[in-house]
């Protein structure tokens, strides 16, 4: 298993490391999400703050998980690092390939009851054995085309599921240990 370096500030981790469980059936979380789209998750900023790694997805429409891109991802490392900035949030979308690893950064917040985690990554760095080999500012999207997570659960037991834009389901894990260190997430000030 990786270990990545924390990208959060002390404090800020979420204080409860998750207990190894089953993940929910894709049954499951379609009647999660049917019971989220009328009453709400309830869910608040500082219950997704970590570091979640992508566990499996499904294609949209679909009602099993696709086994291909779920093990892909899980070998790519595939994460999402939440941490809070003022009265948002910062994200962190990165995968790995060996010492080669393709970062994209950017500033989230929640909005509405269910609620939808909105986002657009600001930046796309490209990192070798710690290294940034490149650094690119991204465009923004116009703003009623911000790609966002439709957020259906996160459990005591460490998981989250969620729904994209584009209609795919995800569930990460919470990682159960992050200790701060010098690769803190910033985003850099706009201008």
């Amino acid at each position: 298993m990786r270990h990545h370096a924390s990208v959060f500030e002390p404090g800020t981790v979420a204080s409860s490391a998750p207990r190894p469980c089953e993940p929910p059936s894709g049954e499951t979380l379609l009647a999660l999400e049917q019971g989220v789209r009328h009453g709400g998750t309830g869910l608040k900023a500082s219950d997704l703050i970590g570091c979640w790694q992508l566990d499996q997805v499904w294609p949209k429409g679909s009602p099993r998980p696709s086994s291909f891109s779920g093990l892909l991802l899980r070998g790519l490392g595939a994460r999402l690092e939440i941490a809070a900035a003022g009265e948002g949030l910062r994200l962190r979308n990165a995968v790995n390939l060996g010492p080669l690893e393709l970062r994209f950064q950017g500033l989230g917040q929640l909005v509405g009851s269910r609620p939808l985690l909105e986002f657009s990554f600001e930046r796309l760095e490209l990192h070798l054995a710690g290294r940034c080999l490149l650094q690119r500012t991204l465009p923004s999207p116009a703003p009623r085309r911000l790609p966002f997570f439709a957020l259906i659960a996160r459990s005591p037991e460490g998981w989250l599921a969620a729904r994209g834009r584009g209609g795919g389901l995800a569930l990460w894990r919470l990682q159960p240990h992050h200790s701060p260190g010098p690769t803190a997430l910033a985003v850099p000030p706009a201008g």
